[in-house]
């Protein structure tokens, strides 16, 4: 099977944005302090097929998640962004790597990409707080250092789990390094 046809590509987008969705339901929610593995389909379809896909992935899956758990709001489209800049920015250096991303190299790829979802929330907390009006210091940044220390320890994790698994769905989906570019 090649991977470039549109209609499989497309279905393994689709999969992964609703699993995104799926799996930003199920989440330990601490009100500012999110714990949650929506960002792993985005990390898979980056890293599989590039920045578009993921950045696909990232825009499909938590605007899904965005409009069941909260309906449209000034801010949606904020919350969403850090989950699209992951995917291009994961996407653009399996790109870049030739979809070749080692072991260590990918820890560290998600433990940055993590980071900066966390900086992003943070920043999109700031706005949305100031719009509707909850802004206290204590909440937006008092938790900060849990967030990042939950954020890393999450992001090793996948950096662990992420190659086997890449590897496990090239098999089963029989592709191979030179088919997985656009």
């Amino acid at each position: 099977m090649n991977t470039r046809t549109p209609t499989k590509r497309l279905a393994v987008n689709a999969m992964m944005a609703a699993m995104c969705a799926v799996l930003g339901f199920i989440a330990l929610d601490l009100g500012n302090i999110k714990i949650t593995f929506e960002t792993l389909p985005i990390h898979i379809g980056a890293l599989l097929f590039g920045p578009v896909d993921g950045m696909a992935v990232g825009a499909i899956g938590t605007l899904i998640y965005q409009l069941l758990k909260y309906g449209v709001s000034v801010t949606t489209v904020l919350w969403m962004l850090p989950y699209i800049i992951c995917g291009l920015v994961v996407g653009l250096w399996a790109k870049k790597r030739s979809f070749s991303v080692g072991d260590k190299e990918m820890i560290v790829l998600i433990v940055l990409s993590e980071l900066m979802i966390t900086a992003l929330n943070t920043g999109v907390m700031y706005i949305d707080s100031k719009i509707y009006g909850y802004y206290s210091f204590a909440y937006i940044f008092g938790s900060l250092l849990v967030r990042i220390i939950v954020c890393v320890v999450k992001a090793v994790a996948y950096g662990f789990v992420l190659p086997p698994l890449l590897k496990t769905i090239c098999k089963a989906m029989k592709i191979s390094q030179t088919q997985k570019e656009d």
